[in-house]
């Protein structure tokens, strides 16, 4: 049954995605397909796997020992935080300290997580800002 009610609610949440996505207006583009195109089809194909767990549920569910979901709602909240503080405080330090929390949650040391963290965000930003010519914000707090 848990899977089922699952489903249902991540279609809600499809449901939420592929209207937004339906009714955004760009002011331009610069891209053939615009930014639509993938949002939609991710959400559609979420929908489609939605509706796989309804028509055939896992008939043996098991639910997580509290310790996985309390790092579950770590990253929930993780990823929210990355979501809300990515124009204030800019592409680099968010992914920077997004990876760090996420190394950690799965059992890396703070060192290499804290490594992988500023390689991930100078090596990210100067992929899509230099190489792809994809404008990321570099932090509204630094002026």
């Amino acid at each position: 049954m848990s899977d089922r009610i699952f489903a249902v609610l991540w279609l809600g949440v499809c449901g939420v995605i592929f209207y937004q996505m339906w009714n955004l207006t760009v002011p331009f583009t610069y891209e053939p397909v615009g930014p639509k195109a993938f949002p939609i089809l991710l959400a559609v194909s979420m929908s489609l796997c939605c509706g796989a767990i309804l028509i055939n549920p896992d008939r043996d569910t098991h639910w997580p020992e509290r310790a996985a979901l309390i790092k579950g709602a770590i990253l929930v909240a993780s990823l929210l935080a990355y979501g809300i503080l990515f124009e204030l405080l800019g592409f680099p330090i968010v992914t920077c300290a997004m990876v760090i929390v996420v190394g950690r949650l799965f059992g890396g040391r703070w060192i290499a997580s804290g490594v992988a963290g500023v390689a991930i965000s100078v090596l990210g930003y100067f992929f899509f800002d230099t190489l792809l010519q994809v404008s990321l914000p570099v932090g509204r707090i630094w002026g």
